[in-house]
Order: C-alpha cells, then sequence, then structure tokens
C-alpha cells in the first residue's frame, strides 16, 4: 500500500521536472514555423488525396477510406507520442522540426514503395479460414502501416508546435488550415498535369527541402541527409518513368500499365489495350470502363449496329431521333450508333477528362475524329449539370451504362467514393424527362453479372423510374417503361430501359419487339401490354403501391427508389443483412453483393480498434500525470464531437454541390478549400475573443442552427437559380456560401485546446489528450458518415452534424468554466 501511495508522487515529481525544462528559442521571440506548418500541412493534403486515388487503382475504389482513416490516424499518433516521449519533450522545438521533416520525406518515400510494389488479392481475405485469406490480410496490413507512417512525423511537429505553443494556437491553425486549403484548390490540377504518383513525390520534396531548408544550420550530416533525400524525390518528379509502377490487386483485368496509353487522372486512371485491329479497350483503375473502335468516318461503314442492342431507343418508326444526348459518351460507341440511326445533332458528354482527351486527341485518327464531326458536340463535364442547363429538348437522352465501378464512383474524386452515382437517381429521371419532346424517351443501359438470378441493377433503375414518373403526375407508370436484356460477350447480359414521358403507343410497343428479332439473344422483360411473369421488372412497373411495397418488403435486396438524399445506387444489401451474414464467404465474381458494405464496416471496426491502440492506449505510460488531469471525461466528449461533427458537415455539403459545380472532383475540392480555409480564418479569430468564451457559446449555437437550417432549405434553390453561371461565378458562389460555416467551426478547437491546457499544471499533455481523441472521431467518422449516409440520407447527417456540434457547446461551458476557475 505504501508503494502504491508513494509511486504516484515520484511519478509526478520527474514529469514536473520535464514541464519545468526550458522552452527553446520560439518562446523567446525566435522562429515562429508558421511556414513550416503551412507546407508540412500542404503535403499532407497532397498525400492524402493521391493516396485516394493510387489505393482505388491498387484495390478497389472502396478502400479509399483507407487512406481518409489512416492519415488522420497518423497525424493523431504524431500527437500521442509527443505526450509520452520524454525525449521528445526534452527536446528543442527547432530540432523536432528539422528532423521530424526529414523523417517524414523519409516516410513518404518508403511508404509510398511499399504501397505501390506489395502485390494483393483483396477479394481472397473474404475467403476465410484459408491461408491465401490470412496471407492476404496481412499484406493489406502492411500497406495500412505504409500509409499510416507517411504522417505520423506530420503530427509529431503539428502537436509540438500546438503543445509548446498553446497562447498561439490560433495562428498556428490558421497556418496548418491555410496550407491544407491550399492544397484543395490545387490537387486536381496537380493530379491532371501530373498524375498521383507525381504528386505524392511532391508532396515528400516539399517537406524534404522544408527539412533542409531548418537543416543547413544545424550540420553536415543533417545537410548531407536533406540533400540525398530533396535529390531522390527531385529525380522522380523530373523523370517519372524511373518510379516504380504501381501494382494493382491480382483480381483485376491488368496489373501494370499500358504500353498503349496510360495515364492517371483527378477522376480515374485509363489504360488502353488493343482488343483487335478495330477496337481499343479503355480500363477505369483496371477494370473493365469503355472502349474506343476504329473508324474512318464514314456512316455507311457502321452497319454493325443494325445488330446491335444500341439500336433498340432508335427501334420506332413513326418518330425520329434528330436531338440526341448522350451522358457518359466515353470512347464514343453511342455516338457512332446515333450517328448510323439518323441523329441529326448529337450532344455528347464525358465526365472523365483523360477519356475526353483519347477521343479528341491521342485516338483521333482512329476514332474517324468523331469529336470534330459537324453533328457532334463532345464535351468534358458532368452530363447531370449540362442537362439542367440545357435550354433545349431531346429525342432521346441517352445513359449508355456509365456504371463503371471507378467512373461513377468519383462522384467526391476518391474521397468519399461510396457516394455511388447522381445519374440514377429519382431527381435525374424527372429532370431527364422533362427535357424531352412529346415522343422523346430517356435510354438507360446496364451490365448485369447474372440477370436471372440477380437482376439488381435493372430492378433499382425500374423502381427509381416508376417513382420519378409517379412524382410527375404519371398515373399508370407500366404503360411507361420497357425493358429488354441481350447476351454480351461475357457471362452476364445488357439490360436496356426505355421511359418514356408520355405511354408507349401500341405502334412503339410493337416496332420496338420486331427489332428485337434482329438481335441475337435478345429477351423482353416488360413491355406494356406484354407483361413477363415472374420478372422483378414486370412486378415493379406494374404492382399496386401496397403490392409493390410488400415486395419490396420480401424481396432479398433494397430495390427501393434512390433519391439524390442519398445517390447509393448500388448499396442493394442492407447493413443489417452484412453483419447476419458477414463470416460467410463471398462471390468473387460478384464484387457488387455486400463486399463494398462489408469493407465498410470492417474498415470501421478496424478505425475503431486502430485509434484506440495507437491514440488513446499510450496514455497508459503517462497514466499518473494523465489521472491528473480534470474534466477528462467533458474533454472526451467535446473533442471527439469536434472530430465527427466536422466530418458530417464536410461530407454532407460535399454532396449537396456536386451538382451546383458540374464536375464531382470541383465539388469536392472547392468544398474542402472553403472550408478549411474559413475556418482557418475562424482559428485565427478565436483568439479575439478567447478570454470571453462563455459569452461565444450562444452567439455559436445560434449560428450553426441558422447555417443548418439553410443548407437543408435555402442552399438547393439558390444552386438551382445559378445553375447556369459560368464555373468561375458558380465556384465563387459555393466558396461565399461555406465560408460562414468554416468561421464558425475554426473557433472550437482553438478555444478547447487553450480551455484543457489552462485547467492544468501539464498543458502540453492534455492538449495531447484532446488532440488524439479528435484524430480518433475524425478516423471513425470518416467511415462512419457514408454509412450514416447509406442508410439514412445526408440530410439527416446534416441535421447530426448540428446536433453534435450542440453536446460540444454544452462541453466547452463547461470545459471553459474549469479554466476560468483554474485561472
Amino acid at each position: 500500500m505504501t508503494e502504491t501511495i508513494d509511486a504516484p508522487d515520484r511519478s509526478t515529481h520527474v514529469e514536473d521536472d520535464l514541464d519545468d525544462f526550458p522552452e527553446d528559442d520560439e518562446s523567446r521571440g525566435g522562429r515562429r514555423y508558421y511556414a513550416e506548418i503551412l507546407l508540412m500541412c500542404f503535403a499532407s493534403l497532397l498525400l492524402e488525396v493521391s493516396y485516394t486515388r493510387i489505393v482505388s487503382f491498387k484495390l478497389y475504389y472502396y478502400y479509399t477510406f483507407l487512406v481518409i482513416g489512416l492519415s488522420l490516424l497518423g497525424l493523431g499518433t504524431g500527437g500521442v507520442i509527443v505526450a509520452i516521449s520524454r525525449r521528445l519533450r526534452r527536446t528543442p522545438t527547432d530540432t523536432v522540426m528539422t528532423g521530424g521533416l526529414l523523417v517524414a520525406g523519409l516516410s513518404v518515400l518508403v511508404g509510398f514503395v511499399v504501397v505501390a510494389r506489395t502485390p494483393i488479392d483483396s477479394l481472397i481475405i473474404w475467403d476465410y479460414g484459408t491461408r491465401a485469406s490470412v496471407g492476404n490480410l496481412a499484406l493489406l496490413i502492411v500497406i495500412c502501416l505504409a500509409l499510416f507512417a507517411s504522417f505520423v512525423a506530420i503530427g509529431v511537429m503539428i502537436s509540438t508546435l500546438f503543445g509548446r505553443r498553446a497562447s498561439d494556437v490560433g495562428r498556428l491553425y490558421f497556418a496548418d488550415l491555410l496550407g491544407a486549403g491550399l492544397a484543395c484548390a490545387s490537387v486536381v490540377f496537380l493530379l491532371l498535369w501530373i498524375g498521383p504518383v507525381t504528386t505524392i513525390l511532391l508532396a515528400g520534396l516539399i517537406l524534404s527541402l522544408t527539412g533542409l531548408r531548418l537543416a543547413w544550420r544545424r550540420g553536415l550530416a543533417l545537410r548531407m541527409a536533406g540533400m540525398t533525400l530533396s535529390g531522390v524525390f527531385a529525380l522522380g518528379v523530373l523523370a517519372p518513368s524511373l518510379v516504380p509502377k504501381v501494382r494493382a490487386d491480382s483480381t483485376k483485368a491488368h496489373h501494370y500499365e499500358s504500353d498503349l496509353f496510360s495515364r492517371w487522372g483527378a477522376i480515374f486512371r485509363v489504360d488502353a489495350y488493343e482488343v483487335s485491329p478495330d477496337a481499343r479497350l479503355l480500363l477505369h483503375d483496371g477494370m473493365l470502363g469503355s472502349a474506343v473502335h476504329r473508324w474512318d468516318g464514314d456512316p455507311s461503314t457502321l452497319g454493325r449496329f443494325d445488330r446491335d442492342p444500341r439500336r433498340f431507343p432508335f427501334a420506332t418508326s413513326g418518330t425520329t431521333r434528330d436531338n440526341v444526348m448522350i451522358i457518359g459518351a466515353a470512347g464514343g460507341n453511342e455516338v457512332l450508333a446515333s450517328l448510323h440511326f439518323g441523329a441529326e445533332q448529337i450532344d455528347a458528354i464525358e465526365l472523365n477528362p483523360v477519356t475526353y482527351s483519347l477521343v479528341t486527341d491521342e485516338f483521333a485518327d482512329y476514332s474517324g475524329h468523331l469529336a470534330e464531326n459537324p453533328k457532334v458536340n463532345y464535351v468534358n463535364g458532368d452530363g447531370r449539370s449540362f442537362l439542367k442547363r440545357s435550354s433545349g429538348d431531346y429525342d432521346l437522352i441517352w445513359y449508355p451504362a456509365p456504371d463503371s465501378y471507378a467512373a461513377t464512383n468519383a462522384a467526391s474524386s476518391g474521397a468519399f467514393v461510396l457516394s455511388e452515382s447522381y445519374l440514377y437517381t429519382t431527381e435525374t429521371i424527372e429532370e431527364s424527362l422533362a427535357h424531352l419532346t412529346p415522343d422523346g424517351v430517356v435510354a438507360a443501359q446496364f451490365g448485369e453479372i447474372n440477370f436471372e438470378a440477380k437482376p439488381n441493377r435493372t430492378t433499382r433503375y425500374v423502381s427509381t423510374a416508376r417513382r420519378a414518373l409517379e412524382n410527375s403526375g404519371v398515373d399508370d407508370p407500366g404503360r411507361h417503361l420497357l425493358v429488354i436484356t441481350s447476351p454480351t460477350e461475357g457471362p452476364g447480359a445488357l439490360s436496356t430501359i426505355l421511359v418514356k414521358r408520355e405511354p408507349f403507343s401500341d405502334q412503339e410497343v410493337a416496332d420496338i419487339l420486331a427489332s428485337m428479332d434482329a438481335v441475337p439473344g435478345a429477351v423482353l422483360r416488360y413491355a406494356p401490354g406484354h407483361p413477363v411473369e415472374g420478372e422483378t421488372a414486370t412486378i415493379v412497373a406494374t404492382a399496386s403501391p401496397a403490392e409493390l411495397e410488400a415486395w419490396y418488403a420480401s424481396y432479398p435486396y433494397d430495390m427501393r427508389p434512390i433519391t439524390d438524399n442519398g445517390p447509393f445506387f448500388w448499396h442493394f444489401t442492407p447493413f443489417s443483412t452484412v453483419l447476419k451474414h458477414f463470416g460467410d464467404p463471398i462471390n468473387p465474381y460478384d464484387t457488387e453483393d455486400s463486399v463494398g458494405e462489408r469493407v465498410l464496416l470492417l474498415l470501421l471496426a478496424i478505425a475503431v480498434v486502430l485509434g484506440a491502440v495507437f491514440l488513446l492506449l499510450p496514455f497508459v505510460t503517462v497514466r499518473r500525470i494523465w489521472s491528473t488531469l480534470p474534466r477528462k471525461a467533458t474533454s472526451a466528449v467535446y473533442f471527439l464531437a469536434l472530430g465527427m461533427g466536422f466530418m458530417f458537415f464536410e461530407v454532407s455539403l460535399i454532396q449537396r454541390l456536386v451538382l451546383f459545380l458540374g464536375f464531382p472532383t470541383y465539388s469536392l475540392t472547392v468544398t474542402l478549400a472553403s472550408i478549411l480555409l474559413s475556418t482557418g480564418v475562424g482559428a485565427l479569430l478565436s483568439e479575439r475573443v478567447a478570454g470571453r468564451a462563455q459569452r461565444m457559446i450562444v452567439p455559436l449555437l445560434v449560428a450553426l442552427g441558422v447555417l443548418t437550417a439553410f443548407y437543408l432549405v435555402g442552399l438547393p434553390a439558390i444552386t438551382d437559380a445559378l445553375l447556369g453561371w459560368p464555373l468561375v461565378g458558380r465556384v465563387l458562389v459555393a466558396l461565399a456560401l461555406l465560408a460562414p460555416l468554416g468561421l464558425c467551426l475554426g473557433m472550437f478547437m482553438p478555444l478547447g485546446l487553450r480551455a484543457v491546457a489552462g485547467m492544468t499544471d501539464h498543458p502540453r499533455e492534455y492538449v495531447a489528450w484532446g488532440w488524439a481523441v479528435n484524430g480518433f472521431a475524425s478516423v471513425a467518422g470518416a467511415v462512419l458518415t457514408t454509412i450514416l449516409g447509406m442508410m439514412f440520407g445526408f440530410d439527416l447527417v446534416l441535421v447530426l452534424a448540428f446536433v453534435v456540434y450542440v453536446g460540444a457547446l454544452a462541453s466547452l461551458r463547461a470545459l471553459t468554466g474549469a479554466a476560468e476557475a483554474a485561472a
């Protein structure tokens, strides 16, 4: 008992000695490190966004959450290391920054090589109990650790500066967020210009050069280390052909770059392969995407489309399809079909700038200069935004299977990529119907892996189209829908869904059915007056509302319509079902059945476990000091709320601005840049109210409540009204609309850190604790936000963000009160 009582006194005495250790020159008016923190945070965000592209190609799109979570985990772990390391606490700040920057650069170099070259088959992980499963799980952990390690040194440096200069935390936090905001503003350009691999090397070069600047006056060894590291990165940036190639998951079609054409982009990487003299296959992030076909410019050579399912939208004899819009034009195959069937004006919209450049430049001769055809307007942009801003009506609006995983899930440029696609929502179909001529038709085509057993894509689209028709005032949706399937070269089928604003006439139905004879293997699944018993398309198109609701409840997959609030077209399996069967092996040939949901749940569990291990458990080593910190429960709630609430706000607003900004990557970067920059300004302004934090609680509560209500109700009205503005104007409007939120959110972290630092004799440890808890919540929140959006929609996530911040404000009142009492 005596030893137990004495031990805390001895430990506390030692730690007090450490806290009394003399500060270095920054406390005596020396270096402030604003430039250093700005540059390393700039590099950190470049790393994070670039690695989402690398991981999406190497593994699958849903693994990009590894990057989001692991980067936050690494930053938080750096703070924990500072809190528990006596040596670091004794080390002068200049030494920590110099060594930290060089170590950060080295970790980027080593980490990239490990991530790029580690072979893996991620689908075998789910083949439980086998040696291959365990081995590939171990390889996944190796990749995780390599990603995680790239951010730890940055976290050490940030935490060191924040902990040693709590009185200056507002300016430091401003520099931190300014660097991240500037990275957001430039990363899309960099990804398009030099690609994610070179952008990662550029981030490493920035870190090593910043370290070299500090090392220059600290001795020959550090100078040589900085010069060597900087030279390696510079060589990689200037000569990317020398950089190790990224090796993709072995389940993907091709594991390496193509000799014919290979280019990274902000949306996905495109590799082109010659599959025949007349076709070049395009892979998107290593998965089947589209194709570019050889053409000599002569429409009379396109007779192959007479035997192709692309003829179905043109099959009605009494109408013409003169004016066509193709959303997801890709390599131009549907453009060729439209020319063959007599279209006079074709607006072809392609999202990916790399694919666009193939048709307009690299493969222009091969494709017969299709983009220069006087009947073709080939546009690089977002199809739905183009449609929304279009003033004309179309005879055909065509969505020709723009459903490769990489393409449609690039709605957040690889960050929150389970935000699936806004091309298939109820609102999109309503907008499409509104832009049709009286006899116009909307056509959507999907590949189905196994239509007979699981026609999920087709059924959900028919379900969503029915809802759109009902919302448009149609009493009998079944008269406006038609579904045909046809075989593909592989084991699956291509489904064609036709939707009309006016009912299909008997003659139109007869013409389309007659056209099926020319397409080998074509099968009718539903047409007005021709129901097919047992077909899900027939059931969804013709059932009464009560019958349909009962069928939805009994069907093994979720086939309910999707909306802009929850645009998760491929989320067929509820999370409750996924959890129930989590221990069952998956079908490696059907990656859309529960795999994404499994990975999300796995990543959430990994985030919680790794966060607890790396962020919270290490405080056991300083448990005696930690036990003396006051109001730990309150501070934990506060910093948890900040991490979780910030992610809720951020992701919800990214989703809400996709349509307005017209290009998915613009939504990601503009939203992040605006929030981060304005959050930095809010952190800077927090210094002016630091002495009256209690008085700020009610104004912050009112401001957040008003802003949340505005983003729920007012933001859609404004963005719809201004959608026709030029892009520059829309970007400026988005920045202005988001800035007030950032100003509010930016005050929370500095106010909380000052409060906890002011109520204890161990401010460094308490600041590190707050930083770690915030990082823990951010790691989990990165995954949880999307899970909640998939389950309940992003409107609810936005409301939850406000509720979480209300809890933070309540905790802040208690913390600031305790700090004032301690003072």
